[in-house]
């Protein structure tokens, strides 16, 4: 369980920096062939699903984190192939494939992580130890 909420906490990590990087670097945008805007807009949904991650993640339940971020990962991988495949023969729309998805998917996955149901608390165990009542037999007897 342990390293679930890391690989959790890393793949949060992960899109923070991403996130930030693809909203603030102009270079992204020429590199993917799109507009700064879209890249800006994009990184900046990457960078919100990563916080949501990092901060909701540890506080969901990890069936329904792991569920999310295999989803989003098979639909990022689907989304590549795509767009690689389209920038191969020779459109210029890859690179808007490839940021829209990462756009929309991004904040799909933070709304539904928000939505998700909330991780069981660990029984905690009571401030002062219960003692077991047993009945006072001495009572109303002369102490010697």
């Amino acid at each position: 369980m342990a390293s679930k909420l890391a690989g959790a906490i890393s793949d949060g990590a992960f899109k923070v920096l991403l996130g930030a990087a693809l909203a603030v670097s102009p270079t992204f945008g020429s590199l993917f062939g799109v507009p700064a805007w879209l890249m800006a807009v994009t990184g900046s949904a990457v960078l919100i699903s990563g916080t949501v991650e990092m901060v909701y993640g540890p506080r969901r339940s990890m069936a329904a984190c792991v569920r999310l971020m295999f989803a989003y990962d098979v639909g990022w991988t689907v989304a590549t192939v795509v767009a690689l495949g389209v920038a191969w023969l020779g459109s210029t729309a890859g690179g808007e494939i490839w940021a829209g998805y990462q756009a929309v998917a991004s904040l799909a996955f933070a709304v539904l992580l928000l939505r998700a149901p909330a991780s069981a608390a660990p029984a905690s165990p009571p401030a002062t130890p219960v003692q077991p009542s047993t009945p006072d037999t001495t009572a109303g007897e002369p102490t010697p």
